[in-house]
């Protein structure tokens, strides 16, 4: 399931992003609900559920119903802006550059991660209409911030700090998926494996012959973690030798006369 950023009115959703409780003076159908109560109750819903819940189980949480919600948020296109944003709130705004900048990129793209992984319903949410929030600003902006160490121009900068965006993107979502295939299929990761895998030999025991590359990349491995599910452990090995990857195309342009 995709859901687009900024489907809700344009200026009543740009205020709430980028002034908080604008709509707090207005009269409610009990005192003590808030924008920032129904936004954090959202966030906890949608970890549990993911992005398909609704506005009935947001209100259930605070104890209220669905409309009692609808006075401080116009409906459930403007509340996952203001839940996509509230969450980016959690990750750094800046950046020590004091070990140079791969360091500091390499903390930036973990620290991503592990918010993905934290709340995988925001893989969900399109890149291609971004919510224009604060705190959606303030991680480009913090990423940014280290790549303009490297002297690289703009125009430059622009296309790598996408590219290392959509890589941890792109890593994450495979592993977020790894994760939630069990629960949506009712076949463990090592089941799935086994039982195809078996078939595939009989079917086909010369297939390392038949496609020798790709032999040669499923054996040439880092040492697996057993602690992990297959899927997890191929998507982390992913992670991690892309990045290096991705820093040393960076270090090769800045080098670069």
């Amino acid at each position: 399931m995709v859901v687009y950023a900024g489907q809700g009115d344009p200026r009543r959703s740009i205020e709430l992003l980028w002034r908080g409780s604008v709509v707090e003076s207005r009269p409610g159908p009990k005192p003590g609900l808030s924008v920032d109560a129904i936004v954090d109750a959202g966030i906890a819903v949608a970890d549990e559920q993911g992005i398909a819940f609704s506005m009935r189980a947001v209100g259930e949480r605070l104890g209220r119903t669905a409309m009692a919600l609808y006075t401080y948020v116009p409906g459930k296109n403007e509340l996952v802006d203001l839940m996509y944003d509230r969450t980016m709130s959690e990750l750094p705004g800046a950046y020590s550059l004091d070990d140079g900048w791969r360091p500091a990129v390499t903390q930036w793209a973990h620290d991503m991660w592990e918010f993905y992984g934290r709340h995988p319903w925001v893989l969900q949410v399109s890149q291609a209409r971004p919510v224009l929030g604060p705190h959606e600003f303030a991680v480009i902006e913090a990423l940014a911030a280290i790549l303009v160490s490297t002297g690289l121009p703009g125009r430059q900068l622009r296309g790598i700090v996408g590219a290392i965006n959509y890589f941890v993107r792109g890593a994450a979502q495979t592993i977020t998926e790894a994760r939630a295939a069990g629960g949506a299929t009712g076949e463990a990761d090592e089941e799935w494996w086994y039982a195809r895998s078996a078939v595939l030999m009989e079917l086909e025991p010369e297939l390392d012959k038949k496609f020798p590359m790709l032999h040669v990349l499923e054996n040439d491995r880092e040492p697996i973690d057993p602690s992990l599910p297959y899927l997890e452990n191929d998507a982390l090995e992913n992670f991690r030798s892309g990045l290096l990857v991705l820093l040393d195309g960076i270090e090769a342009a800045v080098a670069k006369p």
